[in-house]
């Protein structure tokens, strides 16, 4: 492993989606990270654990934790350890006894990170969601559509790992820095409706300061104006334009062909039908490809819109290595780039339980390691590498 984070212990307890994302900015910045997987199977089909991205970089122990023995193995390993992340519901973990006031007790510098969906309190701190319904009540959701429409769907990325994990990640960096100066750990709440909604701050501000409209689909950054929205061309692909200011808007134009036409003013919300209709006529008279070739390089700020498969092969992401090709598996790159100690993705995500007496005798468990392989309080999977 290399990178900023080389040298710093993560023990990640099992989950889905923000937690193992968070671990795995960890691990592609140069942490040494455990995930503890548990011997059932997680509550969703994921395919072949090997091909899970997330957990890219990690070594898997097994620990059973309702052994009676689990525990013991879970705070062994946490006593090691600089951050622990968890992400089930509040409570828990200090059901297990893992909690972060037992953690912490004995390992007082700990960083012990939280991810919920709710929060650690709060009336629905205890209820079940997922991130489709985290963004809808942090006010996120209901500005994303057009005019007219229901809300749509932004994948989970502004939930779970925008308003989720990168939060995650910042809070838990913050605290290592603290516990290095002071000696002192703490835990990290990190609640994605808190991350979803901080994100929103740019547009609360805006709707506070009268330049926002509540109503979806009216507004500059919505597909309200039309010199920002996507448009379809003559192959059935779409171009995404984005020309707010105004040297943009009038390269747009140029462009376009319709410099010399008579057009409502940019700014001008009335005539801002007109324009959508001029624009989508014009934009559905070429290909994709074709539209590309006149637009790229240019500062109209007009793009293709891409494919997940077809951006690994966009000539600028080439260049700059954006994606890499990894264990059979083309992925994307380590994000941000460090100048002096850049982070690198480690090997391709292992099968639960393939390091477990690799991490034992690492971490100065290999004493007790014969006795948890022979009463089952630990694992390890044969032949998973």
């Amino acid at each position: 492993m290399s990178g900023p984070l080389t040298g710093v212990r993560v023990l990640e307890l099992a989950g889905i989606g923000p937690g193992p994302f968070a671990a795995m900015l960890l691990a592609d910045l140069g942490a040494d990270v455990v995930r503890v997987d548990r011997p059932e199977p997680g509550a969703l089909p994921a395919g072949d654990p090997r091909a899970d991205l997330l957990n890219r970089g990690k070594r898997s122990v097994v620990v059973d934790l309702k052994h009676p023995d689990g525990a013991e193995v879970v705070l062994e390993l946490a006593d090691r350890v600089a951050i622990l992340i968890e992400g089930w519901r509040p409570g828990v973990a200090e059901r297990l006894g893992i909690g972060p006031q037992t953690v912490l007790e004995r390992n007082p510098g700990l960083v012990y990170g939280r991810m919920t969906g709710w929060g650690q309190d709060g009336p629905l701190a205890r209820a079940a969601g997922h991130d489709i319904g985290y963004i809808a009540v942090a006010g996120a959701l209901h500005p994303i559509g057009r005019a007219g429409g229901p809300p749509q769907i932004p994948l989970n990325l502004v939930g779970d790992f925008g308003g989720g994990s990168l939060y995650l990640v910042v809070g838990c960096l913050a605290a290592l820095h603290v516990a290095r100066t002071t000696g002192r750990g703490q835990v990290v709440d990190a609640a994605i409706v808190d991350g979803t909604a901080h994100l929103t701050t740019l547009f609360t501000g805006m709707l506070a300061g009268g330049a926002w409209q509540a109503e979806r689909g009216r507004n500059l950054l919505d597909g309200g104006a039309p010199f920002y929205d996507v448009y379809a061309t003559a192959d059935g692909g779409h171009m995404a334009v984005g020309a707010l200011e105004p040297q943009f808007y009038a390269e747009l134009i140029r462009l376009l062909g319709l410099a010399d036409a008579e057009l409502p003013a940019q700014h001008d919300i009335s005539g801002w039908p007109v324009l959508r209709t001029r624009f989508a006529a014009v934009f559905a008279e070429r290909t994709r490809d074709e539209w590309t070739k006149v637009f790229e390089g240019t500062d109209a700020c007009v793009a293709p819109v891409l494919s997940l498969a077809e951006a690994q092969h966009h000539p600028h992401l080439v260049a700059r290595g954006t994606f890499e090709d990894r264990f059979g598996v083309r992925q994307p790159a380590v994000a941000p780039r460090l100048s002096q100690t850049p982070g690198t993705i480690g090997g391709r995500p292992p099968m639960p339980g393939a390091d477990t007496e690799a991490v034992l005798a690492d971490w100065g468990l290999g004493t007790h390691s014969a006795r948890w392989l022979g009463n089952g309080a630990v694992s390890q999977t044969p032949g998973a590498h």
